[in-house]
């Protein structure tokens, strides 16, 4: 049963961080929730769980409920249906605001980022406002990637780089850690993507708000249960937003420019 909103669980924390909360979007996971729950608690036990579950069919939101019972480090969010990845994120990150976290770690369910290295990211976070567990950053690894997914994720994290000049070599990776100071000061109301987009749009906002954004070289690994949610709408969506920012992006400097800012000074990605 998930727990009445104005519980507040008291913890002792993560040193340099404090309260920290790994939020995990579910959809027809009940192959992977359990797992993947125990594991975070093993390879963290100072961090706490949630669950954000989209009233999966195949019953993930029973398991989570029945993890949520046995350990009072787990949390379950029931939300009424799919929404998508961005919309459940956002919940989580309100889940963790009003609860009062200091951090908040964004996790795949499906086994693909590894808990065991969740302490590097937070080691790294003592230091940042956003750490990004990293796929294209010297020292990481994929692992049962088809040629094709690598090079289309490969071309899309360049052409991210490139439109939106963030110093980004994983702007789609979802294995992540914010402090809420700093989703607190962006405009997370304004953010409507979903899927790798998603990602993309929020390192973009952290990055224009000055954020410190650091990548952690991780071994990212194909799930082995259940489906991927990736589709070629996804993809689309996101190649669609990236283009779209990178002209405004480019023309808030023209302006910029025009009122005043030296030409020498505008930076073009």
């Amino acid at each position: 049963m998930a727990e009445a909103t104005d519980v507040r669980r008291p913890t002792t924390g993560h040193p340099g961080l404090g309260r920290v909360l790994v939020v995990i979007p579910t959809y027809n996971e009940a192959d992977n929730v359990r797992q993947i729950v125990t594991r975070v608690r093993r390879a963290a036990p100072a961090v706490e769980v949630l669950v954000a579950d989209d009233n999966s069919p195949d019953g993930t939101g029973a398991l989570a409920d029945a993890l949520a019972a046995a350990d009072p480090g787990v949390h379950v969010l029931h939300r009424t249906g799919k929404q998508g990845l961005g919309a459940a994120y956002l919940a989580g990150f309100a889940w963790a605001r009003d609860r009062g976290y200091d951090a908040v770690v964004e996790m795949d369910a499906d086994g693909s980022h590894a808990p065991e290295q969740l302490p590097a990211l937070l080691y790294a976070a003592g230091d940042a406002d956003v750490v990004i567990g990293s796929r294209w950053t010297a020292g990481a690894q994929v692992v049962n990637w088809p040629l094709r997914r690598l090079l289309l994720s490969r071309a899309g994290n360049l052409y991210a780089r490139v439109a939106l000049g963030m110093p980004v070599s994983d702007a789609t990776g979802g294995y992540r850690v914010y402090r809420l100071s700093v989703l607190e000061s962006l405009d997370l109301d304004s953010v409507c993507s979903q899927g790798y987009s998603f990602q993309v749009e929020l390192a973009r906002l952290a990055h224009q708000a000055g954020a410190r954004i650091v990548e952690v070289p991780i071994t990212f690994a194909e799930r082995e249960h259940g489906s991927s949610k990736m589709t070629p709408l996804i993809v689309a969506e996101a190649l669609w937003r990236i283009t779209s920012w990178g002209v405004q992006d480019r023309r808030r400097a023209v302006r910029r420019g025009l009122h005043g800012t030296p030409t020498g000074q505008v930076r073009w990605p």
